[in-house]
């Protein structure tokens, strides 16, 4: 098998898994190093990176800014900058990112279940 083929037989696997479990896509969304405790915090309050790296313990600058990013990519929060002295950066739930809290809220409560 050449390596286009092989490509192209991992791609159509990705694809039957998504529409296997459709909700596979919103679990990426949400996984991964910090997101889950970003996306708590973003529920309570408008973010700013230099407060989060002090609230969550283990973080550090560049796997912070990656989940950010990644977050904002997916639309789930809004990135303002904040033009006031001291200049920041605030992060936001969006709409989408607050349609998702009664999901997230329902995994929690599963996890303390488990």
């Amino acid at each position: 098998m050449n390596a286009m083929s092989q490509k192209n037989t991992i791609t159509e696997k990705a694809v039957d898994i998504v529409e296997i479990c459709p909700a596979q896509e919103l679990l990426k969304l949400l996984s991964g190093k910090w997101k889950p405790e970003i996306f708590q915090l973003a529920i309570a309050s408008d973010l700013r990176f230099n407060k989060l790296l002090r609230q969550i313990e283990g973080t550090n600058k560049q796997s912070l800014a990656i989940a950010l990013k990644e977050l904002v990519a997916a639309g789930l929060l809004d990135k303002v900058v904040v033009r006031q002295k001291p200049l920041h950066i605030a992060y936001s739930l969006t709409e989408k990112g607050k349609s998702l809290i009664p999901v997230f809220r329902q995994l929690e409560q599963i996890a303390v279940t488990l």
